[in-house]
């Protein structure tokens, strides 16, 4: 083999694999053993470093918005546990999940795959025939919708008012949020698939930071959680100022 042969095999991430050919002559053409793979964590390790050393904050309540379609396809509940670790990860308190439903047939369904979830904290899973509000640290809404539950909170307030358990003139914001099924409003929603907003949290996101990624649900990875927080850094909120 050549001094340049030798010098350019020490450079290669592939050995410079010599064969004898038919002929008997020595084969010294540089071959790869196996295919070059990219090593995505490390662009992962950076997102992480960009987020730790940040002096910007990072959300305290963090909203996911999918579809039922995105439940059904392999690994979307693993996908679904990996982003809570993530989200308690990096700061999350709370965390709440939006499923929305065309054919509230497959309600039954969805909830009882939820109920085997592994989960860091306590999960509250409401259907759209649940009403009862939740402060549970994760919250999972299926087929619940935003419009819904602004009506039964509104209706709750008037039987109140016809109780006269509360005067008409003391109806403020907090005494809707009270009556909500989830009270808390999240810092950042991110929704994937489309950009299209879902009706889910109407009054609790009014001021939300909205994050919407092309990344279908089953493709969803870490790395694109942590964009979606390095996006939150670098926005000024300004709660409808």
């Amino acid at each position: 083999m050549s001094r340049h042969a030798r010098s350019v095999e020490r450079h290669l991430p592939f050995p410079n694999l010599a064969t004898t050919g038919a002929d008997g002559r020595r084969d010294d053409r540089i071959r790869p053993t196996a295919p070059v793979q990219r090593d995505v964590t490390v662009y992962d390790r950076y997102l992480a470093a960009r987020l730790q050393f940040s002096d910007a904050t990072l959300p305290e309540t963090v909203a996911l918005v999918i579809t039922e379609q995105d439940l059904l396809v392999e690994g979307a509940y693993e996908t679904l546990e990996r982003f809570f670790d993530l989200a308690v990860q990096f700061g999350a308190e709370r965390i709440v999940v939006y499923v929305s439903v065309l054919d509230e047939g497959v309600v039954p369904t969805i909830e009882s795959e939820l109920a085997t979830l592994r989960a860091p904290r306590e999960v509250a899973v409401r259907v759209p025939d649940d009403d009862e509000p939740t402060d549970a640290p994760i919250g999972i809404s299926i087929g619940l919708g935003g419009k819904h539950e602004f009506a039964i909170a509104v209706q709750s307030i008037a039987e109140s008012v016809d109780d006269g358990d509360i005067d008409p003139d003391d109806i403020d914001e907090s005494v809707v949020e009270e009556q909500l099924v989830f009270p808390t409003a999240p810092d950042l929603v991110i929704k994937t698939g489309a950009e299209r907003l879902s009706d889910f949290m109407i009054w609790q996101s009014v001021y939300s930071e909205l994050y919407f990624t092309d990344v279908n649900w089953q493709n969803f990875a870490k790395r694109d959680y942590l964009r979606a927080l390095r996006d939150y850094q670098e926005r000024q909120r300004r709660f409808g100022r």
